[in-house]
């Protein structure tokens, strides 16, 4: 496999991975925990479920993610966060039981392959002044509470900007693939990532161990932890509707009506052929952030065009079942979003009944014009580096192309 591979690293990286052992870092998961509790003063994890999770995805990021002493001061830095994150915010509901009276309606949910477009779907809809979207510094951040006088103004911001660009500093062609940044809207595996059932742990790391665990596990305690986490965003700051994003969505749909009924979702449509790739770089450079030992075939191996089929034919059947009623679901094609991003977000607003002003229109022009595609460079794969066979790979989506009329790209 001739995948994309990152460039040398930066001095400081290099330098202090060679001259030290990582081992010194301890990630005990008892440990760990005491720390936080420690930090914060506080002793109440909230539910349970979180501990079987929590101590098998420590275990692997300790015995199989072969991480580097950078990596390994990121992941303890990461673990913290979501043990101290729960801590507050359990507290916090305790203190102000009214927060767990908030009402989550209608929310919208943006998922599909990924690579198809979702990230830039989900700012443009959160560009709406009306719409309310988790940001990673309040995800990382949550307690106490933002408030909507210093949304925009909050300390938080810029800590949790310098945390998350350190990415870009170990791996500095990860701006090419995902745009990183305190107050860019997140993804909802991160929203779930304190409750350790969260794909997004296994993005980070090569945690095979964990990956098993989750590939079986049963989703609906991490979207309840999502919507503990939405309440306690939105009671002092709130929105007409919140607006969530994963691809990671698309194994989960039961899950995720299971805890939200009403929920509204945008299915965005791409020419899997060009998902491919794009996939297995940035995973493999997600988890080069941590390791030097990544195996880009076996990576390579987790999503496959087989993978991507599972998943959308898994979309089919939810939606043939009636369990996911057309009205609450809009299906976008990445190349009409390309072609006029205001045109084909005016189907979704119409499609779900909601009112499209110029003042949204406007927002999300503006949006559009300081977010040149390509400005921090390209994001450069080709299905080549794949190894895959390509008139197979059309052949295996030959229903998905007519079926959502998703344009073939290349």
């Amino acid at each position: 496999m001739s995948i994309w591979q990152p460039g040398p690293r930066p001095a400081w990286v290099q330098a202090l991975n060679e001259n030290t052992d990582p081992s010194w870092i301890a990630l005990d998961p008892d440990a760990l925990a005491a720390e936080a509790r420690r930090r914060t003063g506080l002793d109440d994890f909230g539910s349970d479920d979180f501990w079987e999770p929590y101590r098998i995805f420590v275990a692997s990021l300790r015995d199989e993610a072969k991480l580097h002493t950078v990596g390994r001061l990121i992941a303890r830095d990461d673990l913290l966060n979501a043990l101290q994150a729960r801590l507050e915010l359990t507290e916090w509901r305790r203190r102000h039981p009214e927060i767990t009276r908030e009402k989550i309606e209608k929310p919208i949910f943006i998922t599909g392959l990924p690579r198809t477009g979702t990230s830039i779907t989900h700012e443009l809809l959160a560009a709406d002044p009306r719409h309310r979207a988790p940001r990673h510094w309040e995800v990382r951040n949550p307690c106490p509470p933002p408030e909507t006088a210093t949304y925009r103004s909050d300390p938080r911001i810029a800590k949790a900007d310098r945390q998350i660009r350190l990415w870009c500093e170990i791996v500095p062609e990860y701006d090419t693939m995902h745009e990183l940044g305190g107050d860019i809207p997140v993804e909802d595996v991160q929203v779930m990532g304190h409750s350790f059932v969260s794909d997004e742990w296994m993005g980070r790391h090569v945690v095979p161990s964990y990956a098993a665990w989750y590939n079986a596990c049963d989703r609906v305690p991490a979207f309840e932890f999502h919507k503990q986490m939405l309440q306690n965003l939105q009671w002092r700051c709130p929105g007409e509707r919140w607006v969530l994003k994963s691809p990671s969505h698309m194994s989960q749909l039961d899950a995720l009506l299971a805890v939200y009924p009403d929920a509204r979702i945008v299915f965005t449509h791409r020419d899997p052929i060009k998902v491919l790739p794009s996939v297995v770089s940035i995973l493999y450079s997600t988890a080069f952030v941590r390791s030097d030992e990544v195996d880009v075939a076996a990576m390579a191996n987790w999503f496959t065009g087989e993978t991507c089929k599972t998943l959308l034919d898994g979309m089919n059947a939810l939606r043939a079942s009636g369990k996911l009623p057309p009205e609450q679901c809009f299906d976008l094609r990445y190349s009409d979003l390309m072609r006029d991003p205001i045109e084909a977000l005016a189907g979704a607003y119409a499609h779900f009944g909601i009112a499209y002003p110029e003042s949204a229109r406007q927002a999300q022009r503006d949006y559009i014009t300081n977010k040149p595609k390509g400005r921090h460079g390209g994001h450069r794969y080709e299905f080549s580096d794949t190894g895959l066979d390509l008139a197979a790979e059309r052949a295996r989506f030959a229903d998905y192309y007519a079926a959502y009329r998703v344009e073939i790209e290349g």
